[in-house]
């Protein structure tokens, strides 16, 4: 990879933050710079936890997803199994177990990363960690709470998702990447 622009580099310093708002699922700061050609800039950010992400795929080569409301752009989206890691001492792998069963009532017995991203670097802090599991079995799904009491969930045929993905259908990044990344991963691009 080649980078453009002035030789050296430029290590951007924080020389102030100020707290603007701390909820329950996000936190907002405004950070002030230093920038390469001297001053300062502020940076407003948007503090995340992490998360995780399920490519769960049967053995009928079937994706599980999940539908719902997504209240930020108005619409029910298809997504994959997703959660936060804000559970203390829980690691994003047994986050991601967690959800599975959570949101779609299946455990895997077969795991691995596929794809790791940062979905909005300019202002947010997320990162969020993606699994393809396989060797699917229904354990029950438990009882929902707020958006997941209406949550949708389906399997859809591996080539259909990835045309879904291309003809708009499936429009969450996360799901996107998780879809795209786990269809080379198992060498069916």
């Amino acid at each position: 990879m080649t980078h453009s622009g002035a030789p050296g580099t430029h290590d951007y310093q924080t020389v102030a933050s100020r707290e603007i708002f701390n909820g329950r699922v996000v936190r907002l700061r405004v950070d002030t710079l230093t920038m390469p050609g001297g001053g300062t800039a502020d940076r407003e950010i948007c503090g995340h936890d992490d998360a995780v992400a399920v490519v769960a795929i049967d053995p009928n080569d079937q994706v599980i997803l999940v539908r719902q409301y997504r209240h930020a752009v108005g619409e029910r989206l298809w997504e994959l199994p997703a959660g936060l890691c804000d559970i203390e001492g829980e690691s994003p792998l047994e986050t991601a177990r967690r959800e599975l069963v959570e949101e779609t009532g299946l455990e895997a017995d077969h795991w691995r990363p596929v794809v790791e991203t940062v979905p909005s670097p300019g202002f947010s802090t997320e990162r969020v960690h993606i699994y393809l599991a396989t060797g699917l079995r229904e354990v029950g799904r438990p009882e929902a709470e707020h958006e997941e009491v209406d949550m949708e969930v389906a399997r859809m045929p591996l080539p259909e998702a990835i045309d879904a993905v291309l003809d708009g259908r499936i429009v969450n990044g996360i799901a996107v990447s998780g879809i795209l990344a786990a269809t080379t991963v198992l060498g069916r691009a």
